[in-house]
């Protein structure tokens, strides 16, 4: 991994709250793999696998439109082998992990991730 991920995740974190889709997928490879259950919600044709920039870019384009007060605030960064956990706290105050896979210094997988709950499986629907 050839990022600083402190750096990284303060760069992730003010695209997102700007809501600026293109600055977060500058952090991506063109071939990156996405999933998310939310994604399966916004996009059902896609399973909630998203594959390359385009496909990434249309869902999170999509799914920002429809929260439109969406809010990131930095928990904890975990940092493993080419990779780093983003644990943040949304705009609804809900605990969320954004797992990210690294070839170089551009993610080519990430992984959204929610609170387990068997009434709402996307637990923060964001």
């Amino acid at each position: 991994m050839n990022i600083d991920p402190q750096t990284f995740a303060a760069k992730w974190l003010a695209a997102w709250n700007a809501h600026d889709v293109e600055a977060v997928l500058s952090h991506f490879h063109e071939d990156a793999v996405f999933t998310s259950p939310f994604a399966a919600l916004v996009a059902p044709e896609s399973g909630g696998r998203l594959v390359g920039k385009p496909a990434i870019r249309a869902y999170w384009s999509t799914a920002i439109t429809r929260v439109p007060d969406l809010d990131f605030t930095l928990d904890t960064l975990f940092v493993g082998m080419d990779c780093l956990v983003i644990a943040y706290v949304n705009q609804k105050q809900v605990r969320v992990s954004e797992v990210l896979k690294f070839a170089g210094d551009l993610v080519i997988e990430g992984h959204g991730t929610y609170p387990a709950d068997a009434a709402n499986p996307v637990g923060a629907r964001a």
